[in-house]
C-alpha cells in the first residue's frame, strides 16, 4: 500500500509521535489502528531504538516508559517484524529462554482452562481446585529464575553495548510480577469463605500475574532476544553460558549443549577451586561433606574393579565403616557366607542382566527395620561404573499412618540400638 511508512527515519519518527501521543492520553484502541494503518510491520530493532532515543533525548523517563510499557506492548502487539531476526540455534542461551517460555505458556493455558471451571464450582469443590492453582502458581514461581539470568547475564551486556533504556524498563517488569506473584500466593493461601467470593476477589489478582507473564513473554520473543542476537558478540553469548547454570532453569531442562562457531572452546572448571561442579549444581567439599552426615540413610560406592571408593559417615550408621575399607575388595568386606550373594550382584550388574538388588531386616538389634539395596551404577553410554550400595532405618517410616499436610516439628522417635 503506498501510504505505507518504508523509509527507517520516518518509521521511527512516526513511533515516536505516537508513543508520545499514547503518553498524553491519547486512546490506545485508536493509536493501534492508525498504527497499523501507517506503518503495517516495524523492525523489532527499531522499537527498541525508539524507546532508547526517548530516554535519550528526555521525552520521557525510564520510570514513565515503565508506566506505560504494558500499554506500547498492547499496541505494538502483532505489528513487530521478525522476518529480519537471526535463526537460534540449539543449546544458545537464547534458545534456552525460549523453550522456558514455552513451558510457560503450558502453565498459563492451564491456567486458562482452570479459570474456565470456576463459574459453575461449589463452595465444597473450591478447596481441590485452590489447590490445583496453588500447583499452577508454584510453577509461575520459577519463573524467578528466568528473569535473574537476564538480570545478571543478559542485561550487562547490552548495557555494555549502551542499550541502557530497555533493560532497566524490563527489570522493573519483573519486579511488578514478583509483587503479584506473592500478592497470588497469599491469595491462594488465605481462607476463602466461599466460591463466589474468591471469584469476586481472589480470582483478578491471579489474573494479573498471569497477564504480566504473558506479556513479558511477548516482549521477550518479539523484542529482546532478536535485539540480543544481533548485539551480543560470540564470546559474550558463551559467557552467559558457561554462568547459567549458576542461576538454575526455569521448567525446562536442557539436554543440548552449545558451542560458538568458529571459536575455540576449552573444558570449562565451573566450580571454585576448593569445589564440585557436576550437570544439575556445585557445591564446595564442605557442603559436600555436610551433606552426607545430613542423609538420613547410608551410602557405599564400590566402582567397577569391585574396590571400595567412598562411604558416608553419619553419625547413626547402620553398619559401622571406617576408612580402612578404602580401595578394598568388596568380597572381603562381607562375612564368607555372604561372599556368593555377592559375586552373583556384581556378576548380575556388570553382565546388565539387573540392575538392581534389594533386602531387608525386620529384627536387626531386636527393633529395627533395615532396607538395603543395591544398584548398577551406570555411564551416559551405559558402560558399568560400579554399584551403589544404601542402607535406611525405616523403623519409624513404617509407624507413620493418615496424612500430615500443616507443618509440624514433631517426629517419630527414631530407634537407635547399639
Amino acid at each position: 500500500m503506498s501510504e505505507f511508512i518504508n523509509n527507517a527515519t520516518q518509521r521511527k519518527e512516526q513511533l515516536k509521535h505516537l508513543l508520545l501521543e499514547l503518553h498524553n492520553g491519547g486512546n490506545p484502541a485508536l493509536l493501534r489502528r492508525h498504527l497499523i494503518s501507517t506503518l503495517e510491520n516495524i523492525p523489532y530493532n527499531e522499537v527498541v531504538e525508539v524507546e532508547q532515543e526517548l530516554i535519550n533525548s528526555n521525552a520521557l523517563t525510564e520510570e514513565e516508559i515503565l508506566d506505560f510499557c504494558d500499554l506500547h506492548t498492547a499496541v505494538l502487539d502483532g505489528s513487530i517484524d521478525l522476518r529480519g531476526a537471526k535463526e537460534i540455534p540449539a543449546g544458545h542461551p537464547i534458545d534456552t529462554f525460549r523453550q522456558e517460555n514455552r513451558a510457560l505458556e503450558k502453565e498459563i493455558e492451564a491456567y486458562k482452562e482452570i479459570k474456565k471451571k470456576f463459574a459453575d464450582i461449589n463452595d465444597a469443590q473450591l478447596p481441590g481446585y485452590l489447590m490445583q492453582l496453588r500447583t499452577l502458581f508454584n510453577n509461575f514461581s520459577d519463573i524467578d529464575k528466568h528473569y535473574k539470568r537476564k538480570e545478571y547475564l543478559l542485561f550487562p551486556f547490552l548495557e555494555k553495548h549502551l542499550i541502557t533504556g530497555p533493560p532497566k524498563v524490563m527489570w522493573g517488569k519483573h519486579d511488578e510480577t514478583r509483587e503479584l506473584l506473592d500478592k497470588a500466593h497469599e491469595v491462594l493461601t488465605s481462607p476463602a469463605s466461599s466460591a463466589g467470593t474468591f471469584r469476586a476477589t481472589g480470582l483478578p489478582a491471579l489474573d494479573y500475574a498471569v497477564e504480566m507473564i504473558a506479556g513479558m513473554i511477548m516482549k521477550e520473543e518479539e523484542i529482546l532476544f532478536p535485539m540480543a542476537m544481533d548485539t551480543l558478540q560470540e564470546e559474550e553469548w558463551y559467557r552467559v553460558y558457561l554462568e547459567t547454570p549458576e542461576f538454575g532453569y526455569c521448567l525446562y531442562d536442557p539436554e543440548e549443549e552449545w558451542h560458538p562457531q568458529g571459536m575455540k572452546v576449552e573444558k570449562q572448571e565451573y566450580a571454585k577451586s576448593d569445589g564440585i561442579r557436576l550437570s544439575s549444581g556445585a557445591f564446595n567439599t564442605d557442603e559436600l561433606e555436610a551433606l552426607f552426615l545430613h542423609l538420613p540413610l547410608d551410602i557405599t560406592f564400590v566402582d567397577k574393579d569391585d574396590k571400595v571408593r567412598f562411604f558416608s559417615h553419619s553419625p547413626n550408621r547402620v553398619f559401622e565403616r571406617n576408612r580402612s575399607i578404602i580401595g578394598r575388595d568388596v568380597r572381603m568386606c562381607h562375612p564368607p557366607g555372604s561372599v556368593h550373594v555377592v559375586e552373583q550382584i556384581l556378576k548380575d550388574f556388570k553382565s546388565g542382566k539387573e540392575s538392581k538388588a534389594m533386602f531387608w531386616i525386620s529384627g536387626f538389634q531386636q527393633e529395627r527395620f533395615i532396607v538395603i539395596e543395591y544398584y548398577a551404577v551406570r555411564g551416559k553410554e551405559g558402560e558399568y561404573l560400579g554399584v551403589l550400595e544404601v542402607t535406611q532405618d525405616i523403623t519409624h517410616l513404617r509407624k507413620l499412618e493418615g496424612d500430615r499436610r500443616l507443618l509440624s516439628y514433631d517426629y517419630p522417635p527414631v530407634v537407635l540400638l547399639r
